[in-house]
């Protein structure tokens, strides 16, 4: 028997499954999905069966032989190997990567070096003291000994032998457990036979006997019989006493909470739409629907419905969510309708954590999962229906390879499992609405709230005006009395910010120097919390300069706003607000966003300032005002999508306020109130925008009536860079038909990231049948000859950004 393997390796040549012999005793256990440990090369590396066949079209003579097996069970199914096919072709990245990425980090191999022992005799004493009494240890402790050079003359003398050890990064975590042993006779003979001062054994067999459970962890038998490990060790010496090792999951902590799952009797609206998806779910058809509801009109109820009923028919069901942030709320919800059914899945849980989830869904054991973007590889065998909710989110993307969209994924996942997808938003990307509007996905639309409460009342704040009027503080008149009027009612209020530290830049006032990363085009971020300059792109960090590193001046000092700023002015203007900060520095430690949206909903603070993960999926009853304190950040940003980006935001954070019985006010402070972006999230109406800023994109020629790739080259030296994108550029432009547009080389809107220069060009195209099979020849020319320059090449088929 022989198998196909692709090992983890990411190189270009050895992107192909590799030929194996089973051995005789394995061939009964062998399936397609399992992982191997396989020799490859001098080596031993984990790979991934893709295929079993009964013969090879190479030299069996030549073919090694598998060493073991580690996964009886195949940890990847028949539908994710299809899948992990389709992802190389559509993200142009290596197959094993797209395997890998399946996978939660706790099933990802570790590679660790060993020298092991083979021959005592000619070693000096130094070089065998390393080993002590082990007959192995680690490659790193030569290294950290400078002994390399010993350690290399011993292994071509065959005395050593270097081993490569392969661990699994995440362990199943146990607990001993502890039974009376069957023979009660046995027991009952140990007992009569104990010395007089053996009070404590003599106590623990009488209470065992009496209480005839299967088995006690220690804890158990310490609180119910006031023993000791001592008394139980007598008991397990005497076998009386046995232990078992038993799996068990680690337990996500949760705060406490007091709701109740409360289902809502639907609107028409919502059974209108829940009834067109239910038909789609008995008709196992793979429909995609855009389900395009205001903020507040109930589409977490039909989500609820639609997987209530998927649940019902003995299906499964996958609940992406856009950011962290909105996970434990969301997860909530959940196991209040759906109880110990629902997994979790998202970048807040520890390794383990995250492969206990993994193993629930891969067992079977859960019906739901909610997560979010990876997530969607949930390894389910008989789906039901996908939701992603806030659809339009950027964190759908992923940017590093392989650089997939859940979106796609999960509609060719519901292809292959004849199921429905939704797709919700208040705000539906262009794209997705486009392709509504053209009938490839079916349009459900939401126009009313679910307890038909009004749209919150949104206020335009010209900040250029509050200038004129000599108000340079970040909250205008209206703004500050509004908050001011909010707190004398004990009612709550959210402040939106789409920055966080204290302030945007350092700059010295006498020469205009601004202090930037030293690897990357950007400017510090000044972080008040331990008076740190901070870069946002590759994590430097340095401490604010008491001089101009130009000049020497000492006329340094902040501009621009962040949320430590902000905090800070709270506190002078509203003295007696209590306020709680959520950004990406307060909630680094694990749980910190639950912590602060529960601090909040449990009413412990008046104000919650925040950046984008305040601005959807919040839903508390007192929140009567929103702030946008600068709505301008995203709209000026070099992105043909940055009005989109604005419009989106602004209608999600409006659509925080007056979701209960109060009415909402929303203040908007912007600088360019004229912009279309800020003028249509007044109205929150969706369709003028839409119309709008399809009339700007077909004038442009951007997505959704052209496809963009972007293609981009980055190098250590900037002429390196530069001259490979021009090679690049001009290589596409002669292999692509004339009616696709190769636009650049130019650099990148942010010239250099982490000491790397970035050069760009963008491919734009209606329809290119070839440019996959054209791209995959350019990644060939750089995988064989452009690598060893130190060039990187990275090509995006669907950038979410051209920044």
């Amino acid at each position: 028997m022989i198998v196909e393997v692709i090992v983890d390796v990411s190189a270009y040549p050895i992107d192909r499954p590799f030929d194996y012999i089973v051995p005789d005793k394995l061939e009964t256990v062998i399936e397609r999905g399992s992982r191997v440990h396989v020799p490859f090369g001098n080596r031993k590396v984990q790979g991934f069966i893709t295929n079993i066949k009964e013969k090879s079209d190479l030299d069996m003579s030549k073919l090694k032989a598998i060493i073991s097996i580690i996964d009886v069970e195949p940890v990847i199914t028949d539908e994710l190997l299809q899948l992990s096919k389709w992802m190389t072709q559509k993200t142009l990245c290596y197959e094993i990567d797209a395997l890998q990425v399946m996978l939660p980090a706790a099933l990802r191999a570790s590679y660790k070096k060993e020298i092991r022992l083979v021959e005592h005799d000619g070693i000096d004493i130094e070089t065998l003291a390393l080993f002590g009494s082990k007959e192995s240890i680690s490659y790193e402790i030569f290294e950290k000994a400078g002994m390399l050079k010993q350690m290399k003359k011993y292994l071509e003398q065959g005395k050593f032998q270097l081993d490569t050890v392969i661990k699994q990064q995440g362990k199943v975590k146990t607990i001993t457990k502890y039974r009376m042993v069957q023979d009660e006779e046995l027991v009952l003979s140990q007992l009569n036979t104990l010395p007089k001062n053996a009070i404590k054994q003599k106590e623990l067999i009488e209470w065992l006997l009496l209480k005839k459970q299967p088995s006690y962890t220690m804890l158990e038998l310490k609180d119910s019989t006031q023993t000791n490990n001592h008394t139980v060790k007598a008991l397990i010496d005497k076998g009386i006493l046995e232990t078992k090792n038993k799996e068990i999951y680690r337990e996500i902590n949760s705060l406490e909470y007091n709701d109740e799952d409360h289902r809502f009797k639907l609107t028409d609206e919502q059974q209108e739409a829940l009834t067109k998806i239910n038909n789609a779910q008995d008709n196992n058809e793979h429909t995609t629907f855009l389900l395009h509801g205001i903020t507040g009109s109930g589409k977490t109820e039909i989500y609820l419905n639609a997987i209530e009923k998927s649940i019902n028919e003995g299906k499964q069901a996958i609940m992406l969510v856009p950011e962290i942030s909105l996970t434990p709320q969301m997860t909530r919800r959940f196991k209040l309708r759906f109880d110990d059914q629902v997994a979790v899945m998202h970048s807040g849980l520890s390794v383990g954590e995250k492969f206990d989830e993994w193993r629930k869904i891969w067992r079977g054991e859960v019906k739901v999962v909610v997560g979010a973007r990876s997530a969607i590889f949930a390894p389910f065998k008989n789906l039901g229906l996908i939701i992603l909710d806030e659809e339009h989110e950027s964190t759908y993307k992923q940017e590093d390879t392989p650089r997939y969209h859940a979106r796609d994924v999960a509609i060719w996942r519901s292809n292959f499992h004849q199921c429905p997808v939704i797709l919700g938003s208040a705000t539906p990307s262009l794209e997705s609405y486009a392709r509504a509007s053209k009938g490839v996905y079916s349009l459900l639309t939401l126009q009313m709230r679910a307890k038909e409460q009004p749209l919150p009342v949104v206020n335009i704040v010209d900040m250029r005006a509050e200038l004129k009027n000599g108000n340079r503080s970040m909250f205008s008149v209206d703004l500050a009395d509004a908050v001011r009027e909010k707190l004398e009612k004990k009612e709550q209020i959210v402040l939106f910010l789409n920055k966080r530290g204290f302030s945007s830049f350092v700059l010295c006032r006498d020469c205009g120097t601004v202090v930037e990363c030293d690897n990357c085009d950007i400017s510090l971020t000044y972080h008040r919390e331990g008076e740190q300059l901070k870069c946002h792109y590759c994590g430097h960090e340095e401490p604010v300069p008491k001089q101009c590193p130009e000049c020497q001046s000492e006329h340094i000092r902040f501009f621009g706003t962040g949320t430590q700023k902000v905090e800070e002015e709270i506190t002078k203007l509203f003295p007696y607000a209590r306020v709680l900060r959520m950004d990406v520095d307060t909630t680094r430690t694990k749980g910190s966003h639950e912590r602060i949206l529960k601090q909040f909903g449990d009413g412990e603070a008046d104000i919650l300032l925040g950046t984008q993960m305040i601005a959807k999926g919040l839903d508390f009853p007192n929140i009567t005002l929103v702030g946008v304190l600068n709505a301008d950040t995203t709209l000026h940003l070099a992105d043909f999508r940055a009005a989109e980006k604005t419009f989106q935001l602004m209608t999600q954070v409006s659509g925080r306020a007056g979701r209960h019985d109060k009415e909402g006010q929303v203040y908007i402070q912007t600088y360019t109130p004229e912009h279309y972006a800020i003028e249509y999230s007044k109205s929150q109406l969706y369709e003028p925008f839409y119309h709008k800023e399809m009339l700007v994109r077909k004038q442009f020629e951007y997505p959704p009536f052209y496809y963009l790739t972007l293609v981009q080259v980055t190098h250590e030296n900037v002429m390196l860079a530069s001259e490979y994108a021009k090679l690049a550029t001009d290589w596409l432009r002669e292999n692509l038909s004339s009616t696709t547009m190769v636009i650049g080389p130019t650099s990148s809107a942010i010239s250099k990231i982490q000491n790397r220069y970035r050069y760009q060009c963008l491919i734009k195209y209606k329809k290119e049948p070839i440019l996959v099979e054209k791209l995959q020849q350019l990644i060939k020319i750089y995988r064989t000859e452009w690598i060893k320059k130190g060039i990187i090449l990275t090509i995006d088929l669907d950038p979410s950004t051209i920044l």
